[in-house]
């Protein structure tokens, strides 16, 4: 029984993996062409303590290859306690040709970043939105794109690539591993034109349609997912005006937290949201990983104490590791990445044991994120 449970398991996880193997391989790449800028962009950053980030952010908006009349970028301060502010207003002042506002964040929700999003929505006069954080970096061709995009193809939202940058050391090329693992599920499933995720560091949409879906109305309790609770609302009315804007000099550009404990933070946060999908197949991706996974924990129990044969668990480790490392090989190439080959293997063994881990943790505890407490 155990036997058959198993290569059930195996066998779904791997054709699961191998269709956004496929659909990654799918989804076209965008090449950028000579159209004029035409539309007019309203970038939202919501920031709180990001003085030390903020300085490689400011320096890419200088970079940024785009008429500055068609821009605005809308700080909203989410009650920063450190001098990130006055960075701001220092850069306003030393570049005054660049449109830039700072804005106090309203709260009436249990999530910062949505009311965030809200307060600059109700100032901003474009119809086009982009949000974006505070500790990215912004690629010069990256307005550019949107633009193109927008023009050639009338989407009603964009999402766009995001990788992590300063991965040296073990701890934050596992950081990496986890993250690109995501983004190409999230590029697959975009080529398989079953959408289910997004970065809002990296995501755009129309104002007008972000009013006629209420926003973030009916997820205002949930702390986390001001972008995969969009999308569902935006697929849900527009299922073929959902676009995935592939294209390597559109990819942000972040960085991995400095701590164990912040990691933890930063992906409960990310994981307590994924009770509350509302597509079915946001739902389904999620059961089947933390399946594999929980499954992959068990293995040495399952070895010790039953009669299950080790050539069975021999196999499964095997075609888990030859379907993820497709995938990430997919988009280590695509984001440029170098790869490691021990950080890799150490990361492949110890991964399912981390997931799990922060699924209970999800489950059963409150999380801290930019020093709030937050329950799951």
């Amino acid at each position: 029984m155990i036997d058959i449970l198993l290569c059930a398991v195996i066998a779904v996880y791997v054709v699961m993996i191998s269709s956004f193997v496929f659909g990654f391989w799918k989804q076209p790449t965008i090449k950028q062409q000579h159209i004029n800028p035409v539309v007019d962009f309203s970038v939202i950053i919501p920031f709180r303590n990001e003085a030390l980030h903020l300085p490689a952010l400011l320096n890419s908006i200088t970079e940024l290859k785009y008429p500055e009349t068609k821009v605005s970028f809308w700080f909203i301060d989410d009650d920063s306690e450190d001098n990130s502010t006055e960075i701001i207003q220092q850069f306003s002042e030393q570049h005054p040709t660049i449109s830039i506002t700072v804005l106090q964040n309203n709260r009436v929700s249990n999530s910062p970043k949505k009311d965030a999003i809200r307060t600059a929505v109700r100032e901003i006069k474009s119809n086009w939105i982009i949000t974006t954080d505070a500790d990215c970096m912004l690629p010069s061709n990256w307005l550019q794109l949107f633009n193109q995009e927008i023009f050639l193809k009338r989407p009603r939202m964009i999402a766009a690539p995001v990788t992590y940058t300063n991965t040296t050391s073990f701890f934050t090329y596992f950081q990496l591993l986890d993250f690109l693992s995501l983004q190409g599920a999230t590029i697959g499933s975009y080529g398989l034109r079953i959408p289910f995720m997004c970065n809002g560091a990296n995501l755009a949409y129309q104002k007008e349609a972000f009013l006629e879906v209420q926003g973030f109305a009916g997820n205002d309790t949930i702390a986390s997912g001001d972008d995969v609770f969009l999308l569902e609302k935006f697929i849900k009315k527009w299922p073929n005006r959902v676009h995935f804007l592939k294209s390597k000099e559109a990819i942000i550009s972040t960085f991995p937290v400095n701590s164990f404990q912040e990691l933890i933070g930063q992906r409960v946060r990310w994981a307590s949201k994924s009770a509350n999908y509302n597509l079915i197949r946001g739902k389904l991706v999620g059961i089947i990983v933390m399946l594999m996974n929980v499954l992959f924990c068990l293995l040495p129990i399952l070895l010790l104490f039953t009669a299950i044969s080790w050539k069975l668990i021999i196999a499964m480790i095997f075609l888990k590791f030859i379907i993820d490392s497709i995938l990430l090989f997919q988009t280590f190439q695509f984001t440029e990445q170098k790869f490691h080959f021990l950080h890799f293997t150490m990361s492949t063994i110890l991964y399912p044991f981390f997931i799990v881990f922060v699924l209970f943790k999800s489950l059963f505890k409150s999380y801290t994120w930019k020093n709030r407490v937050f329950n799951t």
